[in-house]
Formats: C-alpha cells, structure tokens, sequence
C-alpha cells in the first residue's frame, strides 16, 4: 500500500512511546506509509503532510474547520488538502508543531497508496504557478458589486410591494426577485466560507455569517462543517454528506448495486426518477436543510449562528407583516425557499450527480476531483445562474466547478484564468476533463438516476 512495506529499525523505540492520544513526541521518529496507515480509526488518528507525521487524534476536535473533514484523511497524507484549505499554512503550522511525532523514512515515498508521483509534482508547480502570478487574489470591488446587486434586488422586492401594492401578480414577481436574491447570497456566502475574498480570514468569517446568516436565515457553521466535507472528499460514499441520501435515493453505479445485493429496499429506488422531483429539489431546502440547520444549531448550542438566523426571520416579519399578517409571511419566504430550492439543486447537482461515486479509492488530489466534477459550457446566462462573475458580468461558479474544488480558496472571477492551465495538465497526464452544455447537464441528472436505479432494480430482482 503506498510504499508500505515493514516498519524501518529506527522507529522501533517509537512504538512504545506514543506520547499520548494528543501527540507530540518532538517528531524524532520516522515511519513507513504501512505504520501511518493502521492508524486510521476514530480514537487512533494520525496523517501526513510534508513528509511529517501528525498524532492529530485529539486536536481533531478542536479543528476549526470541523472533526470530519480532518479526519477523513487518517492515516493518509493530507498535504494537498491542507495547501487547498488554508490560505496562509504557515500560520497554520504553527499548530501543528505540537501534534508532530516523527515523519517518513527515506527510503519511503512522499506519495501513498502509490499515487502518481509525477502528477502530483505537476499539480504542486500548478499551485505555486497559481500563487505567484497573484490568483488567489481577490479584488474587493467585485465582491462589493456583488454584494450591492443582492440587496437591490431585496430593496426592488419590498419596493414593488409599497408602491403598487400586493396583487397576486405582484407578490408572485416579488417571490421571484426574493428566491433570486437568496439563490446569489448563496453563491456569495460560499465564497466567504472559502475564505477567497478577504485577506484576514476574520474578516470572512464576519461577512459569511452576515450573508448566510441575516441574508439567508442559515447557519454558517453548519454549512462549513458539511460542504467542507464534500471538497475533500467529492463523491466518496460516507464521506461526502452531498451523497448521504438518508436511504431515500440509490446514486452513482456501485451503491445500487449493493443495495440490491443485501435486498434494502427503504424506497421504491426502480421509480427514483419519478419521485425525485417530487421530493428532491422541492423539498431540499425548504425541509431537510431548514431541519438539519436548527437541529444542529441546538445541538451545538451555536447561540451566534442562531442570533444570526434570527436576525433574518425578525427582518422578514418586519418589512412583509403589514402586506401579508404573520402566516401570510410565513407563507411567502417558504415559496421563496421552494422556488430557490429547484434552483440550487439543479445548478449543484449537474456538476456532480453525473460523475463517478464510489467508496475512498485514494486517488491524488487532481484526479479524485476531476472524477467527481465537471464543468458546464460558459455563456452569459449560464454564468449568471449559476455562481460566477468574469469580467463585468455575473456568471456562474457551476461552469468552473473544477477550479473551486482544485482551488477552493481563489477567488471565483479567476477562474477563467486557470481554466486553460488546468486543462493543459489534465491533457498531459490523462485526466479525464468534462465540459457540458447546461442542458446536457441537467438531462445527466435525471438520465443517471433512472440508468443507476435500474441496475439497482436488476440485482434486487436475482
């Protein structure tokens, strides 16, 4: 497994120091990728960035960005992930030091589960590329004009109510303009949650709890806690929260498969494209997330993401109670999440759906999220609806997906401007590079769950 091989005799008196279930033995021991990798479970955690072995078993819980997603890479090495998540890792080191308890021998390789060594040479001199020509640089008017366009758009619909009033056509056109404010929050929050905007990452995280939290009534924590996850670990079944579906839809080639092999049928799955638009983008927003959001608030006791929540629901009430009364609020912002819902599903789950899912396979950091993502034909609508903004107009991130799970923390209006780079490599190493046109993209959808559930159906049916 990755260089494994049997432990080198210079490690020997490490074994029987572990230094704690915290770490820190003052890195004097080395290691082969077999020791590393045995200590992969929950109460036992270690991983590797640089060549440095990390015991990060109890410190995982006082990570920032959340227990899971560090620890989806125990007994792995972690060293692009960590490059990709953080802005400023030599800040982060810092922390680090004190979790340090050895590193690799040099006989071992700086790549497991033998990951291509060339490649990732590649994608590490990509990355420095990246840096030193200033991409990861954000121009703060973009972000503000971005900004501005949201709070027109929620000025325009409150407007609209007090001069002309509130006829069903106009209530209608004011749902509109809300669920389009709310689907470009969305979108801004993300950025803010990538830490892509703001060189102080308080800064970011002031602002994403102001979008996500006063804009959009969510919570910040819960959203970094989940999509962090899904960056890491795209399409990894277990791994990935965005394909846990909670047994309601069979996704990707292998899990119906499996769940016809065991016999589990918690749903219908050989109707799964029917229902799916029944209960899949008109329900996802509006139900499960603003489920999970509160539970997880409470169980949390995340009292400063719940003031901020808090604060959009008290606003709401305030400007549309003396058009609506209190139901006909309550009324209103949940058709604005129903219509925002099909919006964010079909613009996140293009992407994504359609491409490979499996259990952890250990592929390099360009691979697993070349395989798990693709990218959708630009053009100005597309652009619009989905995230982005290049050049003076807002476009969209959905059609440079790959960039945002390669380079989570760039700013999305150089996207464009790593495209060619990306694919250039790709083409060079044999990576598979998929671009759509919007509708293929949302044709894969439906097509791919219908494909994978009757394969599913076929194995239930022996």
């Amino acid at each position: 497994m990755g260089g494994g091989g049997q432990q080198t005799e210079s490690s020997e008196p490490a074994k029987g120091d572990r230094g704690g279930p915290g770490g820190g033995r003052g890195g004097s021991a080395v290691y082969t990728w077999e020791e590393v990798q045995k200590h992969c479970h929950r109460g036992d955690q270690w991983l590797v960035i640089d060549r440095k072995v990390y015991n990060i078993t109890q410190w995982a819980k006082r990570h920032p960005g959340g227990i899971r997603v560090i620890s989806h890479f125990a007994g792995e090495d972690a060293t692009e992930a960590f490059v990709a998540f953080h802005p400023d890792p030599n800040f982060v080191r810092k922390f680090l030091k004190p979790l340090l308890i050895g590193e690799l021998a040099p006989t071992e390789p700086s790549q497991d589960h033998g990951k291509n060594t060339a490649l990732v040479q590649d994608f590490r001199a990509l990355r420095h590329r990246v840096e030193s020509e200033g991409l990861l640089r954000a121009r703060p008017l973009f972000f503000s004009l971005y900004l501005g366009h949201i709070l027109l758009l929620e000025a325009l619909a409150l407007g609209l109510l007090w001069v002309w009033g509130s006829s069903w056509s106009l209530t209608l056109l004011c749902s509109l303009m809300l669920a389009t404010s709310q689907a470009q929050a969305s979108w801004l929050q993300h950025d803010f949650g990538h830490l892509s905007v703001c060189k102080k990452s308080s800064w970011n995280h002031v602002l994403q709890k102001f979008v996500i939290g006063h804009l959009k009534g969510a919570s910040a924590n819960w959203w970094n806690h989940r999509h962090f996850q899904h960056h890491a670990k795209p399409n990894v079944f277990s791994k990935d929260p965005d394909v846990n579906s909670l047994h309601v839809f069979v996704l990707g080639d292998k899990q119906p498969v499996e769940y016809g092999i065991k016999k589990l049928k918690y749903m219908p799955y050989h109707h799964q494209h029917q229902y799916f638009f029944l209960i899949g983008p008109p329900l996802l927003i509006p139900v499960y997330f603003h489920i999970q959001i509160l539970r997880t608030m409470f169980l949390r006791q995340d009292w400063v993401d719940l003031a901020w929540s808090m604060s959009f629901y008290l606003r709401i009430f305030c400007c549309y109670y003396p058009f609506f009364g209190f139901f006909g609020s309550v009324a209103l912002i949940s058709f604005v999440r129903f219509l925002e819902s099909h919006w964010f599903v079909w613009v996140t789950q293009m992407n994504h759906l359609p491409m490979e899912m499996d259990h952890e396979r250990h592929q390099d950091w360009l691979t697993m999220q070349l395989s798990a993502t693709c990218n959708i034909e630009q053009s100005t609508f597309n652009d619009w609806f989905m995230k982005q903004i290049s050049h003076l107009t807002v476009v969209c991130q959905t059609v440079y997906t790959v960039f945002i799970c390669l380079f989570p923390t760039m700013p999305r209006h150089n996207y464009h401007l790593v495209a060619p780079l990306v694919r250039a490599l790709c083409e060079k190493h044999g990576v598979p590079y998929q671009v759509k046109t919007l509708q293929k993209g949302i044709t894969d959808v439906v097509s791919k769950v219908e494909i994978k559930n009757n394969g599913g159906a076929k194995e239930q049916n022996k």
